[in-house]
């Protein structure tokens, strides 16, 4: 029941991750088609990043300690690209060149999205896994 719960866990996690980087990506459309200024673009954005991290954060570390390797050590290149944005204080969009780091911006999220996703896809195998091994 614990390496269910894991999994559970995890999944949530990866799905509240999904959520945000959505959310961001949302904001991005949004500034590229003109439906709403930069500034309250890049506050929306800002404000979603160190939820972002630090929740990806807690991940890695719910995957070490419940034991789910495979997955803590797939989730390391993300997290330590997160920790080295955030070292390098290039972690948060600056309003006055939002508009020339847009397309960077968004390239960014896509392709933590797709990452994201193959760690879901990977992580509801092993929950159906989990939920068919499970000994009640």
């Amino acid at each position: 029941m614990a390496n269910l719960f894991g999994w559970l866990m995890t999944f949530f996690f990866l799905v509240s991750l999904l959520s945000i980087i959505g959310y961001q990506l949302i904001c991005f459309a949004d500034l590229e088609f003109d439906y709403i200024n930069p500034y309250d673009s890049a506050a929306r954005i800002n404000m979603t990043v160190m939820p972002e991290f630090v929740i990806q954060a807690v991940f890695c570390l719910v995957c070490l300690t419940t034991g789910h390797s495979f997955m803590f050590f797939m989730s390391l290149p993300n997290l330590y690209y997160n920790f080295r944005l955030y070292v390098r204080r290039e972690h948060l969009v600056d309003v006055t060149e939002i508009f020339n780091q847009l397309n960077w911006e968004k390239k960014q999220r896509l392709i933590k999205l797709g990452y994201l996703v193959t760690l879901l896809v990977v992580s509801l195998v092993w929950l159906i896994l989990a939920v068919g091994n499970d000994n009640y």
